[in-house]
């Protein structure tokens, strides 16, 4: 994970707002919500596992699941995860495995950031302020 300093740390905006103006720039919201917490997720690559801009948040005012809620932006960080690499690319999975093994878990959660990405990642981050700013 690689922070990065930004001028949207502890701003407040509308949710919904947020989603507005992100979706639009190929954000979506990253599957670790939460009623109180969340992130904007902006693939950057998917070659050799996955590398994402990812735009934290948490709620200030109501919760994530009822309109109107507010919330703040935290520092935005570059994050990579590796996938294991057997998967069965063709499905050939049966339909009671398949009800318990849906989704693969990351292999590394936490695996090391390629340098090549990190200044696509700042200009992203950039590039989100120019839109919220």
């Amino acid at each position: 994970m690689i922070e990065v300093s930004s001028k949207l740390e502890g701003k407040i905006f509308s949710l919904w707002d947020l989603e507005q103006k992100l979706k639009p720039l190929g954000y979506v919201i990253g599957g670790n919500w939460d009623y109180d917490h969340g992130s904007f997720d902006y693939l950057i690559n998917d070659k050799d596992g996955y590398q994402f801009l990812r735009l934290p948040f948490q709620a200030v005012d109501g919760t994530l699941d009822r309109d109107g809620a507010k919330v703040k932006l935290l520092r935005p960080y570059l994050l990579a995860h590796q996938y294991e690499g057997n998967l069965d690319q063709e499905g050939n999975i049966g339909n009671f495995s398949a009800s318990f093994n849906q989704f693969a878990s990351p292999e590394n959660p936490d695996a090391d950031f390629p340098e090549k990405y990190i200044s696509s990642g700042k200009s992203l981050v950039q590039d989100v302020e120019k839109a919220l700013l």
